[in-house]
C-alpha cells in the first residue's frame, strides 16, 4: 500500500514537473525543442511574474525529489529551456535581478545531473552572461552566490575552464576569495571550489602564477590557519589548498611555491594541525603539496647500473640491455623534468578515489584476442635430431634393469656440457659426493666445480673445520691473525656472559674465508673473521648444534659446497644465516597492524631534511663502489654494515640521522634497476636505541609492506644461544613515493617517475650483535647444493633418484636436473613396462632470484618426495618427475632481484631461448621439447614463483574459454570446446591447502606474458595444465593461516600438499572414463568461482586499510580449509573418499 502511494507520488510530482515546463514553452510562444541548437529560437518572455512563480515551484520541487526530480527534468529538455530563459532576461535593460537569482539556483541544482551542461552552456551563449553578471554584481553577495555555484559547474568541461580564464574570470575569483574575511562564509567557499575547478586547466594555472598568486594563496591559508582556531572553516582551508595542489602540477607553479617559502608554510601549519584528528584531510593534502614540491634529486650514487660488471659474450642486438651497453658514460641517469604527477594523488593515506573502470580497461587490453594463439599449437621448435641428445638425461625410459635392481648408488650420466661449448670433462669422483660429516676434504660437492671465465681467476677459499666437545657441541676454529688457531671457548654462561660480549665485537661481523695460503699443515680453516684481540690471540666461536634441529643443515658441508660456487664479486665471506641455518619459529607471527597516520609522519621527517639541512649528517658508511674499502671506517658512532656474501645486496648506507640510514639497493648485473631484494648484515649496535633504515630506491608503485609485512632479521647472539632462526621485526613500516628521481632510460622511456621508500624501525635486543636483514627468507644457490646432497644420503633402495648437471650458466656454475620416482618391483617385463610407462610432472623453480619463497616451497615438495611416508610412496610410483629446483643460480648468487647476468628476465625468454646468454631455459625447453617429440608431454608443468602484491598462495593456469569470457571477443561454439581439467589441480590444492586461494587464481592468457613458461609449455608443448603457482611473500587472508605472515614452515608445507594434490590428481584423472569427462568438467566449472583477472601488480593504490576478500567467497572457503586440515592430519582418509566425493569436491 505505502509504496503503491510513493510511486503515485512520484508520477505526480513527476507530471507537475512537466506540467510546468509546458507553461514555459506556452508563454514563450512556440513549443521548446530539445535538441540544445534549436533551443536558442524561443521567444521573449511576456510575463516575468508568472516565470518567476513557476521557477520557485519548480526549485521547490526539485529541492526534495532527492535527485530523481532533477533527472526527469533534464531529461525532458529542462537545461535548454533554462538557458534560453537566461539569455531572453539578459537582454531586458536593465535585467531583473530576482529572475537572474532565481534561473541561477534553479541552473546549479540542475547542472551537477546534466552530463552535457558544460557543452550547452558554452553552446547557448549562457557562460558569458553569468560572468558579465558576475563582473557587474561584485559587491552584490546575493546575486553573486548562485553566479558562483553555476560558474563552479561551468568549470568542470575543460573547455569552458579554458575559455573562462581568457575571460579573466581566474583573476576575478581572486578579487572574491582575497583578502582575509569572515564575511559571507559561504561565497568564499563556493568562489574557492570554482577557482580550484579552474586552476586544473594547466593554462589557468600559468595566469595564476604569472598573476603573482601563489603567495596570495599562501597568505591566505596562513591568516584562515590563525584565525580559525575554533576549525568551524575547514572547508575554506581545504578550498585554499587545493588550489594551490593544482597550481603545483605544473614545473611552474612548483617553482612559485617554493620561493614563497610554501613547504615551511606548509609544514608548520600541518605540525600544529596534527593533534586534532578532524584536521586529517588538511595534513594529508599538505602532505601531497610539499611531496610534489619537494625538489627532485638524483640517487646517491654515480651510476645507476650494477656495482658489479660481467661482460656479456655477445650483446642482443635489441632490447635493455642493447640500450644499456648503447649509451655513453655519464649518461644513465639523468633527471628528468615533468609535469607528470598523475601518480601523486594516489600516494596520499585516505585517498579514496575510484578507478576500477580505467583499472578494467586497461587490463584487458592486456588480454590475448588472437583465437589462433589461443589455441594450443604443438611446436617442434627444432628437429628431432637436435633433440636426440637429451635422451641421456631420460633413461628411465629406457632402462632395463638388468644387471641390478634397486640399485644403492644413484644412476649417473653425462652431464649437458656437451651441448655447451663451454663444456669441460668430468672425472668420476667430481661428480659424487658423500655427505659424512667431517670427511669433505676426500670427496667433492654433488656439482662441479667448473673453471671460471678467463678474466675471473679462481677463487681459493678456506673451509670451516668444526670440531665436537663431549658436549656434542660443534665449535668452529678462528684463526689469530699470525695464521695460528687457538681454542678459547665461547659460552653463554652467566659467568661468561661479559667476555662474550667482548668477543662477539671483534669476532661476530661475518663468516670469513680467507685464502688457502693462510691454511696451516693440518688444514684447519678459519670460520670467523675477527680483528686482533688486545691479548693477540683469537676466539672460538660457539655453533649451535643445528643438526639436531635441522637434519637436512650441515654448516661444515655448507662450506664446502661455497667453495664451489662461482659469483661475479668473487665473494670470500658467509653469512651467518647460511652458515648456522634456519630452525622455523614455533610462535606464529601475525601481519603488522597499521598504525593511523606512520606514512604521514615519515614524510614530513623527509620534508624536515628540507627546511633544517643542517640537521643532516650524510654520512657515507658504506659503499660498493670502494672495491678496496667497502666499510667506511668511523669513529664508533656509525653502524656497520657489509653485503658481501652469496645473494646479498647492499650497494650503499649513508648516514643522515645518528639513529637514521638511507640505503641504496644494487641494480640486477647488466641492468640498471630491478631494486628489490636486500639481504645485509649490520653490526656495532646499540641496545635499547630505536634505528630507523630507509630503503630509498625501490620501483613497484606498491608494496606488501603497506599492508601487514614485516621485514625479516637473524641474530647471530640468538643463534648461538640456540634460536637460530630469522624472524619479522620492524615498526612504523610503510612504502610511499619519495624525492628520487628515476631515470627515463631505467623507467622504459616514462618521464617524471620517482623512486618509493620502504622504511622500517627496529631496536636490538643484544650488545656488539650482527644481524642481518632481508626482503624475504634468504636460500642461496650454496644452500640448494647442499639440500640435494643430504636428500641423496636420504636415498633408500626404493627410491629412484639421479642428479645430472643439465648445462653450465653464464657464470661458470651447474644448473642440477632431478629425477625422482619409485624402482620398479623387480625387473620383469610387466614391472619394467609400468615403471617406464608412468605419467612425467615436470617442475621448476627460481627464475626469479629475489622470488626466495618458491625455493622453499620447492624444498617441501623435495623433501615429501624423498620421504618414508606410504602417500610418498604411492606417489613415487604414480609418477616420473623431473624438477630443476633453480633455474637462474647466477642471480641467486649475485644478489640478483629478477635477471640473469644477461641482464634480462629469464622467464620472458621461453619462445626464443639463446644458447650463450639463457642456457638454463635453453636446454630446459628441449628437455619438454624431447618428451613432446616422443609423446611423452607431461601430464603437468608447474614453475614455482614468489609474488610481491598479493597474499596467499595462487595459480595462474591457462584457458582459451576464460580468456575469451574476460575480453568479449567473438568465437563460436567450436573455438570454445576446451577440456576444464586445467582447473583440477589448483581446485584440489584449494580443499587440502589452507593457504591456497581458489579465488585468486586467473586462466587468462595475457599479451604480455606469451613468453612465459606457463604460456610456451601450453601453447607449444601442448601441456593443458601448465601453471604458474605463486606464494605470498607476505601473508594470508583467508583460511587456517588468516591474518598470518607466511614463514618457511608453511610454504614447506605448500610444496608438501602440492604433493599430496598430485595423487588426488592421479586417482581423479584414473578413474575418468571419456564418458565421464563433459560431466566432471561441469561439476569443475559449476563448483569454482568466476577466474579472476589478476596482473602483477594488482594491489589498490590507496595505502589504508582493504578487505582482501572482496574477490573471494570467505563463507565458503572456511569450511573447505577445515576439512582439508583433517585430511592432512590423517592422510589414510584421501584414498577413502569416493568417486562422487572425489568429483564433486573438485
Amino acid at each position: 500500500m505505502s509504496k503503491a502511494y510513493l510511486t503515485y507520488c512520484g508520477y505526480t510530482h513527476n507530471s507537475r514537473i512537466l506540467m510546468l515546463l509546458g507553461q514555459l514553452e506556452r508563454m514563450n510562444g512556440e513549443a521548446m525543442v530539445r535538441d540544445a541548437e534549436t533551443a536558442r529560437q524561443v521567444t521573449n518572455i511576456r510575463d516575468v511574474q508568472t516565470t518567476l512563480n513557476i521557477l520557485c515551484i519548480l526549485s521547490e520541487l526539485l529541492t526534495v525529489g532527492r535527485g530523481r526530480r532533477v533527472g526527469v527534468f533534464v531529461s525532458k529538455g529542462g537545461t535548454g529551456i533554462l538557458f534560453q530563459l537566461l539569455i531572453t532576461a539578459s537582454k531586458e535593460l536593465p535585467p531583473s535581478e530576482e529572475l537572474m537569482l532565481q534561473l541561477h539556483s534553479l541552473l546549479a541544482k540542475v547542472g551537477p545531473k546534466d552530463r552535457k551542461f558544460g557543452v550547452k552552456s558554452r553552446l547557448s551563449g549562457a557562460l558569458n552572461i553569468t560572468v558579465n553578471l558576475m563582473k557587474q554584481n561584485l559587491q552584490n553577495a546575493k546575486l553573486l552566490l548562485p553566479c558562483l555555484q553555476v560558474l563552479r559547474v561551468y568549470s568542470t568541461n575543460s573547455v569552458n575552464a579554458i575559455s573562462l580564464g581568457k575571460n579573466g574570470v581566474v583573476e576575478l575569483m581572486f578579487k572574491i576569495v582575497a583578502p582575509y574575511s569572515k564575511k559571507n562564509i559561504s561565497l568564499h567557499k563556493v568562489a574557492l571550489d570554482a577557482l580550484g575547478a579552474l586552476l586544473k586547466s594547466r593554462t589557468n594555472a600559468r595566469r595564476a602564477v604569472d598573476g603573482g598568486h601563489v603567495p596570495v594563496l599562501l597568505a591566505l591559508y596562513l591568516d584562515w590557519h590563525r584565525n580559525d582556531t575554533r576549525h568551524r572553516h575547514m572547508l575554506i582551508r581545504k578550498g585554499l589548498l587545493i588550489c594551490l595542489r593544482n597550481i603545483t602540477n605544473i614545473k611552474l607553479g612548483r617553482k612559485a611555491f617554493i620561493e614563497a617559502d610554501g613547504i615551511r608554510i606548509l609544514y608548520n601549519t600541518s605540525t600544529e594541525c596534527l593533534p586534532v584528528r578532524t584536521l586529517d584531510p588538511l595534513v594529508n593534502t599538505s602532505s601531497l603539496i610539499m611531496r610534489k614540491c619537494f625538489p627532485k634529486n638524483r640517487l646517491p650514487v654515480s651510476t645507476i647500473k650494477s656495482a658489479f660488471h660481467y661482460q656479456l659474450p655477445h650483446i642482443p642486438a635489441a632490447g635493455p640491455v642493447a640500450q644499456l651497453y648503447s649509451q655513453p658514460p655519464g649518461v644513465d641517469d639523468v633527471v628528468d623534468e615533468s609535469d607528470d604527477n598523475d601518480e601523486t594523488e594516489a600516494d596520499t593515506e585516505n585517498d579514496t578515489e575510484n578507478e576500477e573502470d580505467e583499472k578494467y580497461h586497461r587490463t584487458n587490453d592486456d588480454i590475448e584476442t588472437d583465437l589462433n594463439k589461443l589455441h594450443p599449437k604443438k611446436s617442434a621448435g627444432r628437429p628431432f635430431e637436435e633433440l636426440k641428445v637429451y635422451e641421456r638425461f631420460f633413461l628411465e625410459l629406457s632402462e632395463d634393469f638388468q644387471v641390478t635392481t634397486r640399485s644403492a648408488r644413484p644412476i649417473r650420466v653425462p652431464t649437458a656440457q656437451a651441448l655447451s661449448p663451454k663444456h669441460t670433462s668430468l672425472s668420476s669422483s667430481q661428480e659424487d659426493c658423500n655427505p659424512t660429516k667431517g670427511k669433505h676434504t676426500e670427496t667433492s660437492p654433488s656439482f662441479p666445480n667448473p673453471a671460471p671465465p678467463v678474466s675471473l681467476p679462481p677463487l681459493k677459499l678456506d673451509t670451516i673445520h668444526l670440531t665436537k666437545d663431549q658436549d656434542k657441541k660443534e665449535v668452529a676454529h678462528i684463526a689469530s691473525p699470525d695464521g695460528q688457531t687457538t681454542l678459547s671457548s665461547l659460552t653463554t654462561s652467566p659467568s661468561q656472559g661479559q667476555s662474550i660480549e667482548q668477543e662477539l665485537a671483534h669476532v661476530l661481523e661475518s663468516v670469513s674465508l680467507e685464502e688457502e695460503r693462510a691454511l696451516n699443515a693440518e688444514g684447519e680453516i678459519r670460520g670467523v673473521k675477527q680483528e686482533e684481540s688486545p691479548i693477540g690471540e683469537g676466539a672460538v666461536l660457539e655453533v649451535p648444534d643445528t643438526a639436531r634441529l635441522l637434519p637436512l643443515h650441515d654448516p661444515d658441508l655448507y662450506v664446502e659446497m661455497v667453495k664451489g660456487t662461482q659469483s661475479v664479486p668473487q665473494y670470500a665471506e658467509v653469512a651467518y644465516p647460511d652458515y648456522f641455518g634456519h630452525v622455523a619459529p614455533t610462535l606464529r607471527e601475525p601481519l603488522l597492524e597499521r598504525v593511523y597516520g606512520v606514512q604521514r609522519s615519515k614524510i614530513f621527517q623527509d620534508i624536515e631534511r628540507l627546511i633544517h639541512p643542517n640537521d643532516i649528517l650524510d654520512k657515507v658508511v658504506y659503499d660498493l663502489n670502494v672495491p678496496s674499502c667497502p666499510v667506511i671506517e668511523d669513529d664508533g658512532e656509525s653502524l656497520k654494515f657489509n653485503s658481501q656474501f652469496e645473494s646479498g645486496n647492499l650497494r650503499k648506507a649513508v648516514q643522515v640521522r645518528k639513529y637514521e640510514y638511507d640505503l641504496v639497493l644494487n641494480s640486477d648485473i647488466n641492468s640498471n634497476h630491478y631494486h628489490q631484494w636486500f639481504y645485509f648484515e649490520v653490526s656495532g649496535m646499540r641496545v635499547g636505541i630505536t634505528y630507523r633504515f630507509n630503503i630509498i630506491n625501490c620501483e613497484k608503485s606498491n608494496s606488501q609492506f603497506n599492508y601487514g609485512m614485516q621485514v625479516l632479521m637473524y641474530s647471530v647472539q640468538e643463534a648461538i644461544s640456540g634460536r637460530p632462526c630469522w624472524i619479522r621485526t620492524g615498526t612504523d613500516i610503510c612504502y610511499y613515493k619519495n624525492h628520487f628521481a628515476r631515470s627515463s632510460i631505467a623507467a622504459g622511456g616514462q618521464k617524471g617517475k620517482s623512486y618509493y621508500t620502504l622504511t622500517f624501525s627496529t631496536s636490538f635486543s643484544h650488545k656488539d650483535d650482527v644481524c642481518y636483514f632481508a626482503y624475504h627468507y634468504p636460500y642461496t644457490y650454496s644452500t640448494l647444493k647442499m639440500h640435494l646432497s643430504k636428500l641423496e644420503a636420504l636415498r633408500t633402495p626404493q627410491i629412484y633418484l639421479r642428479q645430472d648437471v643439465l648445462c653450465e650458466t653464464l657464470g661458470g656454475n651447474a644448473c642440477p636436473l632431478l629425477t625422482i620416482t619409485a624402482m620398479p618391483e623387480s625387473n620383469s617385463n610387466d614391472h619394467i613396462c609400468q615403471f617406464r610407462n608412468r605419467p612425467l610432472i615436470f617442475l621448476s623453480a627460481r627464475v626469479h632470484p629475489g622470488e626466495t619463497n618458491a625455493s622453499w616451497v620447492m624444498k617441501g615438495t623435495l623433501e615429501f618426495l624423498m620421504g618414508t611416508s606410504s602417500l610418498a610412496a604411492s606417489l613415487r610410483e604414480a609418477y616420473i618427475f623431473k624438477i630443476v629446483p633453480m633455474l637462474n643460480p647466477d642471480g641467486v648468487v649475485n644478489g640478483n632481484h629478477r635477471c640473469s647476468l644477461s641482464g634480462e628476465d629469464l622467464n620472458r625468454q621461453w619462445q626464443n631461448p639463446n644458447l650463450e646468454l639463457h642456457p638454463t631455459i635453453y636446454h630446459t625447453k628441449s628437455l619438454l621439447q624431447y618428451l613432446a617429440h616422443i609423446q611423452r608431454a607431461p601430464l603437468v608443468f608447474c614453475d614455482y614463483h614468489g609474488h610481491s602484491r598479493k597474499k596467499n598462495v595462487f595459480m595462474y593456469g591457462c584457458s582459451v574459454k576464460e580468456t575469451v569470457w574476460q575480453s568479449n571477443i567473438s568465437a563460436t561454439s567450436s573455438d570454445l570446446q576446451e577440456d576444464l581439467g586445467y582447473r583440477a589441480l589448483p581446485k584440489i590444492l584449494s580443499q587440502i591447502a589452507p593457504a591456497f586461494s581458489m579465488a585468486s587464481c586467473s586462466f587468462v592468457v595475457e599479451r604480455s606474458k606469451e613468453s612465459t613458461a606457463r604460456v610456451v609449455v601450453w601453447r607449444e608443448i601442448g601441456v593443458q595444465r601448465s601453471y604458474t603457482m605463486e606464494s605470498t611473500l607476505c601473508g594470508c587472508d583467508q583460511g587456517k593461516y588468516k591474518g598470518l605472515q607466511i614463514g618457511t614452515r608453511e610454504l614447506e608445507e605448500m610444496g608438501a600438499q602440492f604433493c599430496v594434490a598430485m595423487l588426488r590428481l592421479k586417482r581423479l584423472t584414473g578413474l575418468l572414463t571419456p564418458l565421464l569427462i563433459p560431466f566432471c568438467s561441469v561439476i569443475l566449472l559449476s563448483s569454482s568461482c568466476s577466474t579472476t583477472y589478476v596482473l602483477e601488480e594488482d594491489e589498490p593504490s590507496f595505502l589504508e586499510a582493504i578487505d582482501y576478500s572482496a574477490e573471494s567467497n570467505d563463507d565458503d572457503a572456511e569450511p573447505e580449509n577445515e576439512h582439508s586440515s583433517e585430511v592432512l592430519e590423517h592422510p589414510e582418509h584421501l584414498d577413502q573418499l569416493s568417486d562422487s566425493e572425489t568429483n564433486h569436491r573438485v
